[in-house]
């Protein structure tokens, strides 16, 4: 035993969240990732050393940045991940350790291998790859290099002597998930993160000046199977117990000063009796330290959703609530998989509304099932009730997904790794319909961008003053509830040009923070020629 221990202290390990904004500066702007911070917990626990390398908060390039902490000292392993549409950056990240003369092994997971592990492991060659959850995989592969006995270890991909990829059997997911430390968040600059967030960067920032959201699972996956979701097969919604929540929260509550908790989850809960019992230990916690913490969540739309539900989140700190409304036609939610009816996202939002809560929502356009009368349908019903605050977008078909598996198959991508490298990040329109013509999409693409702008919200401030770097102090007039807001920490891309969509801190109802002559362009560039040029198609507005 004393041996083995040995052996891993000597283990050396680094680990890279990669860069998430295309830039060599410094960047604070980015969901902080949570896969990762569980790797590094494992490892830690097992006792290997672990090095944390958080890009976002380095200056450089990629390979520069790679090639600098490679110079520090000697690892075996270097291990990062992404998301589908993280190619590009995980590319130069493996060329860049490829290329240095310490040679570390490379292990990559994440839903990047996992969505499409044959293309993905052959194309970016790393040494291994983690399919699926990585916790108790990378700690068996490790330990299986020493030993070399590579073939029993579960859930991994690796090269052979003769350089054939070898796809080990599939690994069973993590049943309970309350078994797993807390994820490490120490070495990859969680603190420097927090204090560099500011009111209206992020997803829903406004509640403080300076705010200081905690990102946190209480779950894992989700019982649905929408078409348009990456989720792999097999893969089961597994819920923590508050218990293990709650206690999570309150070991870092005071160690990182949070005041809001960001919870990450595609779906927070089936039932209500768990949201309940949340907002009771949430509100017990805020008591217990003197001060109320702000949350926020997302839930799915269904028919135990009331109004008294939704006030008592409310009341225990609740400021946002995220749903997937998708689309407004009853064919289109079927194509989709979603089990949701529109006679539940009009009760969802207006409920939601009413009892003053943020709302984060989106209608997708674009599926299989699409036509001109279903966008139609969705499209009427935002006029008229959503006042600008659900999204309105084009399905993406995500690496992994039924709906991009139906555009393989369709011929709509006709060559999976060019997609994947240079159109997925960049969110290229495709028309995945049945019935609908490529103009027929431009056309919906050209109205959607015309109906954001005609029925979004817009206000200049009556006041700006820099502050700090991006930093300003800044006041303006909620155009919903005529309150005047004034924040000391709000981010702007510049003194005289910038846009920025922002809730109000007193009703949350979101619309945008322009400078006048971005409100001006808004006006003269987006409204006059795209109004003229869609109203020769659709006669409904």
């Amino acid at each position: 035993m004393a041996g083995k221990e040995k052996w891993k202290k000597k283990t050396s390990i680094l680990l890279v969240v990669p860069k998430y904004c295309d830039t060599n500066e410094i960047d604070y702007n980015y969901l902080f990732p949570l896969g990762i911070g569980y790797i590094s917990s494992v490892l830690k626990k097992e006792g290997y050393d672990v090095t944390c390398l958080n890009m976002n908060h380095c200056k450089g390039g990629i390979r520069e940045i790679i090639s600098r902490e490679l110079d520090k000292k000697k690892f075996d392993f270097v291990g990062t991940g992404h998301t589908g549409i993280g190619y590009p950056v995980v590319k130069k990240i493996l060329n860049a350790v490829r290329e240095h003369k310490s040679k570390p092994l490379i292990v990559l997971g994440g839903p990047i291998v996992t969505s499409e592990p044959k293309l993905m492991f052959e194309n970016l060659r790393p040494d291994f790859a983690v399919i699926g959850e990585g916790e108790e995989t990378i700690i068996e592969l490790i330990e299986a290099v020493k030993k070399k006995n590579l073939r029993r270890v579960k859930g991994i991909v690796f090269w052979d002597k003769k350089g054939n990829a070898v796809y080990n059997e599939k690994r069973e997911y993590v049943k309970n998930i309350d078994k797993l430390p807390y994820p490490d968040f120490e070495g990859f600059g969680l603190n420097e993160f927090l204090n560099h967030m500011c009111a209206n960067r992020g997803s829903y920032n406004d509640v403080f000046d300076y705010p200081r959201a905690y990102p946190i699972l209480c779950s894992r996956a989700c019982p649905f199977q929408c078409t348009f979701c990456y989720r792999t097969l097999g893969e089961k919604y597994r819920e923590r117990s508050i218990d293990e929540v709650m206690k999570e929260i309150e070991s870092v509550v005071k160690k990182y000063n949070i005041n809001m908790i960001r919870i990450y989850d595609d779906l927070f809960a089936v039932k209500k009796e768990r949201i309940y019992e949340f907002c009771k230990r949430i509100k017990e916690l805020s008591k217990k330290i003197g001060r109320e913490l702000k949350w926020s969540c997302q839930l799915i739309v269904s028919s135990n959703l009331d109004e008294e539900m939704l006030q008592v989140m409310k009341d225990t700190g609740c400021y946002l609530v995220a749903y997937g409304f998708e689309s407004f036609s009853p064919e289109v939610l079927r194509s989709m998989k979603k089990p949701i009816t529109p006679e539940q996202i009009d009760k969802a939002l207006k409920l939601t509304l009413k009892a003053g809560l943020g709302i984060q929502a989106n209608f997708i356009f674009g599926d299989i099932a699409e036509t001109n009368e279903t966008s139609a349908r969705t499209l009427d019903y935002w006029k008229k009730n959503c006042k600008g605050q659900v999204g309105l977008g084009f399905i993406q078909p995500y690496p992994g997904s039924e709906i991009y598996h139906h555009c393989l198959k369709k011929g709509v991508i006709k060559d999976k790794l060019y997609f994947i490298e240079h159109e997925i990040p960049h969110d290229i329109l495709l028309n995945m319909t049945d019935k609908m013509s490529d103009k027929e999409i431009q056309k919906l693409f050209d109205r959607l961008v015309f109906l954001r702008n005609k029925y979004t919200h817009h206000t200049s401030p009556y006041y700006v003053k820099h502050m700090q770097d991006d930093r300003y102090e800044i006041k303006f007039i909620c155009p919903f509830c005529k309150s005047h807001m004034h924040y000391k920490n709000y981010h702007l891309q510049g003194k005289y040009i910038y846009n920025s969509f922002v809730p109000c801190r007193k009703c949350h109802m979101r619309f945008f923070v322009c400078s006048p002559l971005i409100k001006m362009a808004r006006k003269f560039y987006f409204l006059a020629p795209i109004k003229k040029r869609v109203m020769k198609v659709f006669d409904r507005e």
